[in-house]
């Protein structure tokens, strides 16, 4: 099964986007270079909010990423994920970031494959605040193969 039957199967689905202030996607050579997709939950990790929670956030992240990378090079298919970097609202001693991005990267292994398209590098960081307080942002490159 490709990459774009299981995200459909995973329901995920691609509205069309209408251009905004910044490129959400672009293409350079032969990869995609996401912007940061905030998630529409807000709040504090270790603070107003779970590992569990930030965790949701986190994949809302991957599927905005999906969305965005299927607008701009047509289908899921053909691609590799090489690098994750997420980012975490974090009360100053919230050690969970990992797992919150987890999120983000399950449903990335879901879709291409934990241990071939999809097995990609990543950090997950803490930070003081985010965008929006957005609780987590997620950016991503992906390989057009």
């Amino acid at each position: 099964m490709s990459a774009e039957q299981r995200a459909k199967e995973l329901g995920i689905e691609f509205p069309v986007q209408q251009p905004g202030y910044l490129n959400l996607c672009v293409r350079s050579g032969n990869q995609l270079i996401t912007s940061g997709h905030v998630s529409d939950m807000k709040g504090i990790l270790g603070g107003n909010l779970t590992t569990e929670q930030g965790y949701e956030a986190a994949r809302q992240c991957a599927v905005k990423i999906l969305q965005s990378v299927h607008h701009r090079h047509g289908t899921l298919d053909g691609l590799k994920l090489l690098k994750v970097l997420g980012c975490v609202y974090s009360a100053p001693d919230f050690i969970e970031q990992h797992l919150v991005i987890n999120g983000a990267s399950d449903l990335f292994h879901k879709v291409f494959g934990k241990e071939t398209d999809g097995y990609h590098a990543r950090s997950a960081l803490g930070f003081a605040a985010l965008p929006t307080g957005a609780a987590v942002e997620v950016e991503a490159i992906f390989e057009v193969k």
